[in-house]
């Protein structure tokens, strides 16, 4: 009895953990999930958020706005100005139907009536019409070109950032990975 509470504990538990979205940090060889950046010239960098299929459009927009003042305070800089950002969605649909007939099958009528006891699971008993229960996976990728500064931001560009200023209001929205 300990067994199997044990046993759907741990089940339910790796279920859990695919089910998260996904947490601030490096994407690495292990997972593709999480920032990059790559260095265009001294103070220009293309930085990208890719999430799983648990994270929302709104998370990776965060993070990716997050990385990029976090890379501007790591190079030295003050600020950085958003020339491009995009924001991309890449949706896959998933089908599997309902079982198609489950249960005996009765014919015949009044006392002539019979019990086919064959429980059917999928192949030929089933109507091309049955309900199919579809589920939509989103994919988001956040990506943005910036360029970094030193000094006070100007007040006329609406799209700069202060770095600091950044990091302080939306550190308490940034989930990290747990240190193992």
């Amino acid at each position: 009895m300990i067994r199997n509470a044990m046993i759907a504990l741990a089940a339910a538990a790796g279920l859990a953990a695919c089910a998260t979205s996904t947490p601030y940090g490096p994407a690495t060889g292990k997972s593709p999930y999480g920032f990059s950046d790559q260095r265009i010239e001294e103070n220009r960098y293309r930085v990208v958020f890719r999430g799983n299929s648990s994270t929302t459009r709104e998370a990776v927009e965060t993070y990716l706005l997050y990385r990029a003042a976090e890379l501007t305070v790591e190079s030295g800089y003050d600020y950085f100005v958003v020339t491009e950002q995009d924001t991309e969605a890449n949706k896959r649909y998933s089908t599997s139907p309902n079982p198609a007939f489950y249960g005996r099958y009765y014919y015949g009528y009044g006392p002539y009536c019979c019990a086919f006891p064959y429980y059917a699971y999928g192949w030929g008993w089933g109507s091309p019409y049955d309900d199919y229960s579809v589920r939509e996976y989103t994919r988001y990728t956040a990506v943005a070109f910036i360029t970094m500064h030193k000094g006070t931001k100007p007040a006329d560009e609406p799209e700069a950032f202060d770095a600091r200023s950044v990091m302080d209001n939306l550190r308490s929205y940034i989930v990290k990975e747990p240190a193992s």
